[in-house]
């Protein structure tokens, strides 16, 4: 009597531990693909006013200062035109002075986006949604792999837009003073390029900041001291070792990379390249590991 009565409480007890084990399978299968993930990442991304008011102060800031380097331009031809010295200084280099006009608020787009990519993953912690994404995502490197190509996509796309309307907005301050800037030219359209890339990769250097300290202000400070506290610390410390150093960080890269010529005492262009590559390669896996072992 008793065997008959324990039998079907031992058949639901190994039903209901089936159950959960397979409730526990499904909870650690693979989980959404990598467009789902990247999609769920672009609307968020997208829907977020600081994120918005970020990109439009970079698009502001890069034709803002494009504007007025072309009237700073246009006023040291005319004080050249006045000194033949000078005049035959800026007749060897005014091309290039032209040329360079778009791209003068590269510094501190650099800065914009950069903080771009620290807070788009450090908001995630301090807000608590890294709970909701990675218990969406259990394996983690997905969601983190797609803000990564959400943040550099749209850092290039964004500065290319704004150099091409830096430019635009260039020309006819330009023209006043009777300097030409061609923008469909070999030397722009490089420039355009390469400065879009530089900038992608600063904001996924930010992001891989970002993810490690998972705090916004230490990530952005630490961008900061990298990008624009290190050069100068570098320069004012003497020593051989920190002069060739300096040319190995990251912001430095940028000048050898756009170059007409090769200047001396500095990297190659596909040296220069190579460094910015380590740059965002080391930071970016060392924070996809740390984010796979690490708790949220």
């Amino acid at each position: 009597m008793s065997s008959t009565t324990l039998e079907p409480s031992r058949r639901g007890a190994h039903a209901g531990a089936g159950g959960v084990a397979a409730g526990q399978e499904s909870s650690t299968g693979p989980g959404p693909s990598f467009f789902r993930v990247l999609n769920s990442e672009f609307i968020k991304f997208r829907t977020l006013l600081s994120t918005l008011i970020l990109l439009a102060s970079t698009v502001l800031v890069m034709v803002g200062f494009g504007a007025l380097s072309a009237w700073g331009t246009g006023q040291f031809s005319e004080a050249a035109s006045r000194d033949p010295q000078a005049a035959a200084a800026f007749a060897a280099q005014g091309g290039d002075l032209a040329v360079g006009v778009p791209t003068s608020g590269i510094a501190f787009a650099q800065l914009i986006l950069g903080s771009l990519g620290v807070l788009l993953m450090s908001s995630e912690f301090t807000t608590g949604m890294a709970r909701s994404t990675f218990a969406a995502v259990p394996k983690r490197i997905p969601a983190y792999a797609a803000k990564l190509l959400v943040v550099m996509v749209t850092a290039f796309v964004l500065t290319a837009a704004s150099v091409y309307l830096a430019g635009l907005v260039s020309l006819p301050i330009l023209g006043n003073y009777n300097l030409k800037l061609d923008l469909a030219s070999s030397q722009s359209v490089k420039m355009m390029l390469v400065n879009s890339a530089y900038i992608a990769a600063v904001a996924a250097i930010g992001m891989a900041l970002g993810s490690l300290v998972r705090n916004s202000a230490g990530g952005i400070m630490s961008l900061v001291g990298l990008f624009f506290v290190a050069p100068i610390a570098f320069q004012l410390i003497p020593g051989d070792f920190f002069v060739e150093a300096r040319k190995y960080l990251p912001g430095n890269t940028i000048d050898p990379m756009i170059a007409v010529q090769h200047v001396p005492d500095t990297l190659e262009a596909w040296q220069a390249a190579l460094v910015l590559g380590a740059w965002v390669v080391i930071p970016v896996v060392l924070a996809a590991v740390v984010l796979k072992r690490r708790d949220v």
